[in-house]
């Protein structure tokens, strides 16, 4: 096999160790199998090209073709044709299903199912990529630029996953199949000056051959630069695990795994805000969930997922519960007496899932009374939750696109009611109202100073409500950083800036220190109600609450965050609400259905927050309608990337476009030689510097095939050049028409060149080689000044009295 056609297989190996990639984005690997045989054709296309010989162009051009063909033949009938014939396929139907694979990348949450326009998107991406590699690696001869786009589609595939525990194994294959690119051309290069340097022939001197005196034969430049590869590789893996890592946790806390709950009996503890946040993978504020009730109080129907009942002082978690199947009929809610429930309606809820929602948890109405929906699910009574259960092996059921019906009571406690609670259950006063020794005693204390004069809890809980919305001097503020450890909550109290999750976790600890039962809820807000009744929760409507507990009501919400959009609920309004102090950001009314607030537009918002929907109060919701597509910033995003890639080939060009301008600017006569030589290169005229300027102009003017305008610009130019080359010094060479000769040559040689080398002259010249002579040049030059500077800080190492030279 001729290094040529190894440098193919290389460039189609690098191509395909880099699209494994792409692999966690999506459930099924089938595509890779069919990536990688349309890559293989195409490269055998591209291979076949440069041995007949055709033109660099018009192979880079059969290769396209080709992969178009395939495309078509494999993606045919995948959409309802809206035409006849192949034009119409190509531009409507191809692009239909295109458009679709835009619309499903945006629509579904990581790993997103193989659809048929996914599967489009990935495989003409890496065939794209590929046909990138291959034209810069084998048929220009510049495998290092060829890292370029292989950079691109990792960076792509990456940034999309954030990362996982296969991601050093992606960024391994990666690195492999370039590192052996590199070392393929590198060992034809060498193999152009008429063999591959190995080890030194014996017998020769080590200072001469590298040899030991032990007869140790050196090391092959091959074989060492696979070693260095290695060993690049290595450094690349083990630096950034050895280096301590960044705490994403909420209030300070690390940041937990989603956890996984076996099929069997129990749930692990879990941090579900961070799970959330995973299956919350895009920035816009997509819809999630879409529903209809009959609650008359529809801005009071917070959708909960899971409650964090276990505090170790620096996060709140969820603690570990046994699971049991789901019942038809839920047990009543701990702690609600029967005269509360008389007050109490029950309503029905139906709830649709976007495809892109992938959440364990299944949001409903607290307390919800009933669920009907397929699947397998789990529920934990304590928290009253439903959990996905297993389905095999690293697959769980997920909320994403069901439909369930939810039965729950809409409770109207009264503020007489909380306020006559009787003391709580002792066992549930004692698991939840824990805090740790490390809790600074700064809550505490706060937490006293603000309930001074309260008689009860129900007191307490409404003055430390109002401490943090009303009269606390609190700032809702996305982009304050909470710390670490078990400082965090003391830490918010002082700098009094924060958002939800900063609220919740600091009043339900202080309703701790006074013994009041105490947990965390994480969900979604009510969501905005649309014209046709339905009611949509977006990304932006995620949120975090505390929930305590009162005999005879059970679990009841309070909302200390200072947020428009949030409902202060009625039981926990002592005064009549007209009566109701203002809120630095207000309160919108009872029956009012804001819509929640639009993230600020700092670009310092931290991404975690910016998933969560916590980026600040200032502009309304989108309609439903804008939410179906992909994101601008997504789409920007693409574009920039497909530009970014699509534009490498036009470098040659502009970098020609610019040394021309300079060289043409000078007035030079032997910088506008050099140029007419490069313009003749372009076209196919192999320079010769042993000739003469005077018979090179006539080489150029014959096999150029110039007309005599353009020949007669051409030998002025020569003239110009013997005029500078023999002309005395100080003598006049240059003339006012240089410029335009080298101009009027260039126009007579690419006119006389036919379509295919005009095109190859002007998108990808061959005098571009001149750069990687210059790099080259650069190089040795580098190479050769830090050598003889180490042989410089040597010598006084070997020099011992008297200005002896010794070993």
């Amino acid at each position: 096999m001729s290094g040529r056609a190894k440098l193919t297989v290389f460039a189609a190996l690098a191509t395909l160790l880099t699209s494994w990639s792409l692999s966690p984005l999506v459930e099924s690997q089938a595509w890779l199998l069919q990536a990688a045989l349309l890559l293989t054709v195409q490269s055998a296309v591209g291979a076949g090209a440069r041995r007949v010989p055709l033109a660099r162009s018009l192979t880079v051009a059969a290769q396209l073709l080709v992969s178009l063909l395939l495309l078509a033949l494999l993606f045919a009938g995948k959409v309802e044709s809206a035409g006849s014939g192949p034009l119409a396929y190509f531009v409507t139907d191809f692009g239909s299903l295109f458009a679709q694979g835009v619309h499903d990348v945006g629509e579904y949450a990581i790993p997103a199912p193989l659809t048929d326009g996914i599967q489009l998107l990935l495989v003409s991406g890496v065939l794209l990529i590929g046909l990138l590699v291959d034209l810069l690696a084998v048929t220009a001869r510049t495998a290092a630029a060829a890292g370029l786009p292989l950079l691109a589609l990792y960076s792509v595939a990456a940034g999309l996953s954030g990362g996982g525990d296969a991601s050093w194994f992606a960024f391994l294959l990666a690195g492999c199949g370039y590192l052996m690119l590199l070392l393929s051309e590198g060992r034809d290069r060498l193999a152009q000056w008429g063999r591959v340097f190995g080890s030194a022939p014996r017998g020769r001197g080590a200072a001469d051959s590298g040899i030991s005196s032990g007869g140790v034969q050196a090391t092959a430049p091959v074989r060492f630069g696979r070693r260095i590869g290695a060993l690049a590789l290595g450094v690349a893996l083990v630096v950034p695990a050895a280096l301590p890592g960044l705490d994403d946790g909420l209030l300070g806390g690390p940041k937990d795994g989603a956890g996984s709950g076996g099929s069997g009996g129990t749930i692990s503890a879990v941090n579900p805000l961070v799970s959330l946040q995973s299956n919350l993978n895009t920035q816009d504020n997509r819809v999630m969930l879409r529903y209809r009730t009959d609650s008359p109080q529809q801005s009071e129907q917070y959708l909960r997922i899971i409650a964090l009942d276990e505090f170790n002082g620096a996060r709140w978690e969820a603690s570990g519960r046994a699971l049991t199947d789901v019942p038809q009929q839920m047990p009543p809610p701990p702690g609600l007496a029967d005269e509360v429930r008389v007050g109490a309606s029950e309503v029905t809820t139906n709830i649709t899932a976007s495809d892109g929602y992938g959440q364990r948890y299944l949001p409903m109405p607290y307390p919800a009374t009933a669920v009907e929906i397929g699947g397998k699910w789990r529920f934990e009574p304590v928290g009253r939750t439903l959990v996905g259960d297993q389905l095999g092996r690293d697959r769980y059921q997920t909320v994403q696109g069901a439909e369930y019906r939810v039965r729950s009571l809409l409770l109207k406690p009264t503020a007489q009611q909380l306020q006559e609670a009787p003391a709580p259950d002792p066992a549930i006063r004692e698991e939840y109202t824990k805090t740790p020794d490390s809790l600074p005693a700064v809550v505490a204390d706060t937490a006293r100073q603000v309930t001074q004069g309260a008689e009860d809890d129900y007191s307490r809980a409404v003055k430390l409500q109002d401490f943090f919305a009303v009269s606390g001097g609190f700032r809702y503020d996305t982009q304050t950083t909470s710390g670490t450890g078990p400082q965090a909550v003391a830490r918010f109290l002082a700098d009094k800036e924060g958002f939800c999750i900063h609220f919740a976790f600091s009043m339900a600890a202080m309703s701790r220190t006074l013994g009041i039962p105490a947990r965390v809820a994480v969900g979604f807000t009510p969501g905005t109600k649309q014209s046709d009744g339905t009611v949509n929760v977006s990304m932006r409507d995620a949120h975090a609450w505390p929930e305590l507990y009162f005999q005879g009501v059970g679990w009841t919400r309070f909302e200390p965050t200072p947020r428009s959009g949030l409902n202060v609920p009625d039981y926990s309004r002592v005064e009549a609400p007209a009566a109701q102090p203002s809120a630095p950001a207000p309160l919108p009314s009872q029956g009012a259905a804001q819509p929640a607030p639009a993230p600020s537009a700092s670009v310092e918002c931290p991404p975690v927050l910016k998933k969560l929907g916590e980026c600040g109060p200032t502009a309304p919701q989108q309609s439903a309608a804008s939410d179906d597509g992909p994101a601008l910033t997504a789409v920007l995003g693409w574009l920039a990337v497909v530009l970014a890639v699509l534009g490498l080939p036009l470098l040659p060009s502009l970098w020609r476009r610019r040394l021309r301008a300079r060289r043409l600017g000078t007035g030079e006569v032997l910088a506008a030689w050099r140029e007419l030589g490069d313009t003749a290169w372009d076209v196919g005229v192999v320079p010769d510097e042993a000739l003469s300027p005077r018979r090179a102009a006539s080489r150029v003017v014959d096999l150029g095939g110039l007309d005599p305008d353009a020949a007669a610009a051409v030998h002025r130019v020569a003239g110009a050049v013997e005029r500078a080359l023999y002309a005395p010094p100080g003598a006049e060479v240059s003339y006012p028409g240089l410029a335009d000769d080298v101009l009027a040559a260039r126009a007579g040689l690419l006119a006389a060149a036919g379509r295919p080398a005009r095109l190859r002259a002007l998108v990808l010249p061959r005098s571009a080689a001149r750069i990687s002579w210059a790099v080259s040049a650069r190089r040795s030059a580098l190479a050769s000044a830090v050598s003889a500077r180490l042989a410089s800080l040597r010598l006084p190492l070997w020099v011992r009295g008297g200005g002896v030279l010794r070993k």
